[in-house]
């Protein structure tokens, strides 16, 4: 029995030795594959773990993120690694480097000599090849400067403020009489009428809602792996790319038509005349191509990061009747001072709601809807004493700087009143990302923000139906309900 029993502690501990060569092995591959041929600059990459063949860290990124502790993944690689800032992984298909720290974050945002945009395949395909994502800096550059003022323009902005309030007033009384509804997935197709009325000028809910669910499920493949394969998230958002791009391009084609053969028009410029019309310096207009792309930017953007950030400040205010109260007060006091011969909110209103800005910048950083952004080194990089080497991937990982204790005590409490007399250092705010690429829609996003908060805030309350909702944290973060809750109107003052 007892040479038994010896046989059998010998076959375990040889099987046991067997996993864990092999674990060996497996986990040596990507190394060996990508660090090998670095030569003498692979003793400076920074310290991590580049996972398993093909996969990389892939498996562990999306366990985390599908847990109720997505923070998990970064957390790992800071006990094993040490606070470095920096750690080299694989990632989405390439060899990467993670940088977590404002310092580190900062270098690879604003250095445009040593790093370009690094997007995954996925991403780029889906959003297009010549908008923001895909095209070099100097490129960048002339397209930003085109499209700045109708976008994020001073004048541009006053001209969308009264679309824009129209809109919400009419939804949230709408709301108010629906009874149950998915808050997110409303506001979603609220934002993005809005987005919609702005660059082309229509209202055709029926048109808009079947695009919306376009760019729905063109949004969930933008994150996913390049798989083209039916059922896979990347292959429907293909599809869906297809869809919206021949629908765009019907636009389009109509509307230089219309430019040609009609000498005056009396109807409202939009985003599309805009995009049209504009000229560079030595005269150069835009192509199809290029304003497809940008529309298909922008729509994304404008309604995902709008309708998210929206909900979740509603939520959060909610959650917190001190904070509610104060922003409450102050949308009062822009009432009061607000001159008889007026009809609606105008910019200068906007810019004087302090409170509320702390509020949406909480939000944003509390939520952080991009949690990371991708570059890729142009050449060998030199950062905090480690090498990013050329061709590998750079992700500043928003998540954990706006989620750092050392930066924002009690991180993950919804505090706005953190950003009193607060001026965020370089680096350490994130939510548009920052540098030359800093994201273009950014003004526009907060005004559609405050619009609705203004109106939300005076007149009405949610209520939450299942506040407990499990949080999804991919492809952003949302109540896995899509926060089902009766928007409740006030009852008229007495006074």
């Amino acid at each position: 029995m007892e040479i038994v029993g010896s046989m059998w502690l010998v076959v375990a501990l040889a099987t046991l030795g067997g996993f864990a060569f092999l674990k060996w092995v497996l986990k040596s591959v990507n190394p060996w594959v990508y660090e090998s041929r670095l030569g003498d600059l692979k003793y400076s990459l920074p310290p991590g773990d580049m996972g398993w063949p093909l996969i990389g860290n892939m498996w562990s990124f999306l366990r985390a993120f599908r847990s109720d502790d997505p923070d998990s993944f970064m957390a790992s690689f800071v006990s094993r690694f040490g606070r470095t800032g920096i750690y080299k992984a694989f990632m989405f298909g390439n060899p990467s480097v993670i940088v977590t720290l404002p310092e580190t974050s900062r270098r690879v945002l604003n250095d445009d000599d040593a790093f370009k945009p690094g997007w995954p395949t996925s991403t780029v395909e889906l959003i297009g090849k010549k908008s923001f994502i895909g095209i070099p800096f100097e490129e960048h550059k002339r397209l930003r400067r085109l499209t700045a003022a109708p976008v994020n323009g001073h004048e541009a902005l006053n001209i969308y403020i009264p679309y824009i309030e129209k809109i919400v007033v009419s939804t949230l009384d709408k709301w108010a009489k629906k009874g149950k509804i998915e808050f997110l997935t409303e506001l979603r197709k609220l934002t993005f009428r809005i987005i919609m009325y702005i660059f082309l000028s229509s209202e055709n809910e029926e048109v808009m809602d079947a695009l919306e669910r376009e760019y729905t499920t063109l949004n969930y493949g933008v994150r996913a792996m390049a798989i083209n394969i039916p059922g896979f998230a990347y292959h429907k958002a293909l599809k869906a790319r297809k869809n919206l791009v021949a629908a765009f391009q019907s636009v389009v084609s109509e509307r230089r038509m219309q430019k040609k053969t009609t000498t005056h028009s009396t109807k409202k410029k939009d985003m599309l005349d805009a995009l049209i019309d504009v000229k560079d310096e030595k005269g150069a207009t835009l192509d199809d191509e290029e304003i497809i792309d940008i529309m298909l930017m922008y729509l994304n953007a404008g309604h995902e990061s709008s309708g998210h950030t929206t909900m979740w400040a509603a939520v959060f205010l909610e959650q917190h009747p001190e904070f509610f109260k104060i922003a409450k007060e102050e949308q009062e006091r822009i009432l009061k001072k607000r001159p008889p011969t007026q009809k609606g909110l105008n910019l200068k209103e906007i810019r004087e709601m302090e409170y509320l800005s702390k509020v949406i910048d909480e939000t944003l950083r509390l939520i952080t809807f991009s949690l990371m952004v991708f570059r890729e080194a142009k050449t060998d990089v030199n950062i905090s004493g480690y090498t990013v080497p050329k061709g590998w991937k750079a992700l500043v990982w928003f998540r954990s700087i706006h989620l750092d204790p050392e930066i924002y005590p009690n991180p993950t409490e919804f505090v706005p009143d953190r950003w009193n007399d607060y001026n965020a250092k370089a680096g350490t705010f994130l939510p548009f990302g920052a540098g030359s690429r800093l994201c273009p829609g950014n003004d526009l996003a907060k005004l559609e923000i405050s619009i609705f908060l203004h109106h939300f805030l005076l007149n009405y309350q949610l209520e939450r139906l299942n506040p407990g909702s499990k949080i999804n944290y991919l492809p952003h973060t949302r109540p896995q309900d899509n926060c089902v809750a009766i928007i409740r109107k006030n009852k008229p003052s007495q006074n």
